[in-house]
């Protein structure tokens, strides 16, 4: 209907159209009611044009020299335009590679700023701006057939009365999603739907995902991206959607129908009906134009020396912060406007609730290397929409210095892989000693808490989408990457996985529950510690990516979740947990102390098997596996708590303190039970089988 509406408001203009000189803002192509303002952004540019196309975008009709240039952006106005109108960029300039110019006047290049992408990218030696084989000579082939291009939109919407579920910070339940990948096989979702937006909204969906329990999901990215050449070479696709293209465009791929934009909004808003919050995975660190041999698609034909940061020795070359090929510089203010507009149109326009900035420290690189107080913080911190949404860092890149958890502002949350491993060595590879397991279990205190941080800026996870899922870490010792082709290359070669005594499924019932008690212990783990608990889809129902721990490029089976498998017992479970956690918060908002208050109650108090308090010696002795934590000051629970842990791979006796103990969890027997649950009277030795996790709470006289 967008598209009918643009064509016959193009066929009226008069011929040929005439552009006027417009406004320098907003950025990208708007729709005013009366026509469409065009905006772009180019500093070292001498001309840019606006190309016009037909609705389909299979051919150019017009070309018209944007007539204004005010603070180095290119404006014009195109009266009696419309929504449904579709246009590209062609920009002139110097072709000086070694200079960092690479104007060429033959590629069509896409908006920036764009709403709406038309089109599906075609590799062709076209699409590059270069001779292939000879880097240093531009390309005078006009690419514009095969380009991607924009459309303008009716930004409209029938919001009703949706508003952010806004759950207050210490009730965060992540959980973190690829759209397709959730309902492709989902046999509950109509066939037409599955793997989309409107099937992520269906009832089915969203039954599951309310009984669960969780209140937040973080979506895998869902820009619309290309996929690499070198993936669509072996017949494989960029399943994850690291790869950008259209920073303000939803991922048609992932829609039922024709209208992406309106089915996005709708999944919001039943998502919000549900109390469900919507974060999207973010990726303003690279684009999809990759290295200095890759495809002129948009920034680099626009003004690659200010998109991008190059090599200060040779401009030819980009400076790789993310092992993507290139790196944006936020360093250049209209660069830094550019995320700032796509942020605000997510939230403002889009009605989305937060973000998870992928490689997030390259977003706060300056001339020499990440800056805590860069530009891009200050920013975000004083806009008005920005300052409320959920801001949550992936804190590493791959550049020098990049590992950055920890060091993000205020307010932040940031992917805490230290918990990941912590736990992982703990629970699973005996590789970390009580030590860490008791930091990690507090929110990494020894991380947030020294710079004034608290404790839900720790987002605890043990698996997320990248790496082996929770079942397969139980079951593979080593990966099989060979689907993606590579040669099993590619993904982590430490993973902290033990096979529990065989590689790969078995039918051999001991291993089988070994398996099925460390899931359920690190389920616990990372439900019952302080900090934002997240959770990757699947794990709740034994997902398994057949050994695959970098299955980016699997649009298939190998990654979408398969309901007819899935663990019922595991999911009845691990949705009590999260139950649990909602109801009693075990380990509050605030940061411990240990110390006695003036009853001589402490708040918490470790201990070892015995029940001695662990001295400092403790902590860290190699063979202690197991430990109690007294809980005296629960935020939530109606009395104190004692969490009782045997990571052993051994049973172990463990002593009970004073008191009258109701359980209330135990990872062991797959056992939850918030309102009653059998009792036993301390001082008591109690058997843990290996593997166990209890959470008891005192019984009052």
């Amino acid at each position: 209907m967008r598209v009918s509406a643009g064509v016959s408001r193009l066929g009226r203009m008069p011929s040929p159209a005439v552009l006027q000189t417009g406004r320098h803002w907003p950025l990208g192509a708007q729709w005013d009611g009366a026509g469409v303002n065009v905006a772009v952004f180019s500093q070292h540019a001498t001309a840019v044009e606006l190309c016009l196309f037909d609705a389909a975008g299979a051919h150019e009709v017009q070309r018209l020299t944007l007539p204004g240039r005010t603070d180095d952006v290119w404006h014009g106005y195109l009266p009696d335009a419309g929504p449904g109108l579709v246009y590209g960029f062609r920009a002139h300039g110097p072709w000086e590679p070694h200079e960092g110019h690479r104007f060429n006047p033959a590629k069509l290049l896409l908006d920036p700023w764009a709403r709406e992408l038309v089109g599906r990218f075609d590799w062709r030696c076209e699409q590059f701006g270069f001779e292939l084989g000879h880097a240093q000579h531009a390309d005078t082939r006009d690419n514009a057939p095969w380009a991607l291009k924009a459309r303008v939109v009716d930004d409209a919407f029938d919001w009703g009365d949706d508003r952010p579920p806004a759950h207050d910070r210490a009730d965060l339940r992540l959980y973190e999603l690829h759209v397709k990948g959730f309902t492709a096989l989902h046999p509950d979702v109509a066939p037409s739907q599955r793997g989309t937006y409107a099937g992520l909204a269906s009832d089915a969906a969203i039954a599951h995902l309310q009984r669960l329990g969780v209140n937040a999901l973080s979506l895998l990215p869902v820009h619309e991206h290309i996929d690499e050449q070198r993936l669509v070479a072996r017949g494989l696709s960029n399943y994850w959607g690291y790869n950008t293209v259209g920073f303000f465009a939803p991922e048609r791929r992932y829609a039922a129908g024709p209208d992406a934009r309106g089915e996005f909004r709708r999944m919001v808003q039943r998502l919000h009906a549900a109390g469900i919050e919507v974060i999207l995975d973010v990726v303003f660190n690279h684009t999809a134009e990759t290295d200095a041999l890759g495809p002129t698609i948009a920034w680099r034909g626009l003004d690659n020396r200010s998109w991008y940061r190059l090599d200060p020795h040779d401009r030819s070359r980009y400076e790789n912060l993310t092992g993507c090929g290139n790196t944006l510089d936020l360093r250049q203010p209209r660069v830094l406007q550019f995320v700032l507009d796509s942020l605000r149109h997510w939230v403002a326009d889009m009605h989305v609730d937060g973000f998870r900035f992928d490689l997030a420290p390259v977003l706060a690189r300056g001339t020499h290397g990440f800056e805590d107080d860069h530009p891009f913080f200050h920013a975000v911190a004083q806009d008005p929409v920005l300052a409320r949404v959920r801001l949550i860092a992936e804190p590493w890149d791959v550049g020098h210095g990049g590992y950055q958890l920890g060091q993000f502002p205020k307010g932040w949350m940031e992917w805490n892989d230290r918990f990941r491993d912590g736990m992982r060595g703990f629970w699973v590879a005996a590789a970390a000693h009580r030590g860490e397991f008791a930091q990690r279990l507090c929110a990494s205190s020894d991380v947030f808490h020294r710079r004034a941080r608290l404790p839900f800026s720790s987002v605890n996870y043990v698996v997320s989408h990248d790496g082996f899922t929770l079942r397969d870490l139980l079951t593979y010792e080593h990966r099989r990457n060979e689907a993606n082709g590579e040669g099993n290359r590619d993904g982590h070669g430490h993973n902290l996985g033990w096979n529990c005594g065989i590689e790969g499924e078995t039918d051999d019932d001991a291993v089988r529950d070994r398996r099925a008690r460390l899931q359920r212990a690190l389920l616990a783990t990372v439900l019952l510690a302080q900090g934002t608990p997240m959770l990757a889809a699947g794990d709740e129902m034994g997902h398994t990516q057949r050994g695959n721990n970098n299955p980016y490029c699997q649009d298939n089976g190998i990654t979408w979740i398969d309901w007819a498998r899935a663990d019922e017992a595991l999911l009845t479970y691990t949705a009590a947990l999260v139950r649990l956690r909602a109801a009693w918060l075990p380990l509050e908002g605030h940061w411990y102390d240990g110390h006695a208050d003036g009853r001589g109650v402490r708040d918490l108090s470790w201990h070892d098997a015995a029940g001695h308090a662990l001295r400092p010696e403790d902590w860290h002795a190699p063979d202690g596996r197991a430990l109690v934590l007294h809980i005296g000051k629960p935020q939530r629970a109606p009395a104190p708590l004692l969490l009782l842990v045997n990571a052993a791979r051994t049973p172990t006796s463990v002593r009970l303190p004073v008191g009258r103990w109701r359980s209330v969890v135990d990872s062991g027997l797959g056992f939850v039970a918030i309102e009653s649950g059998p009792c036993c009277e301390g001082p008591l030795d109690v058997i843990m089988p290996a593997h166990d996790l209890r959470l008891l709470a005192l019984q009052e006289p």
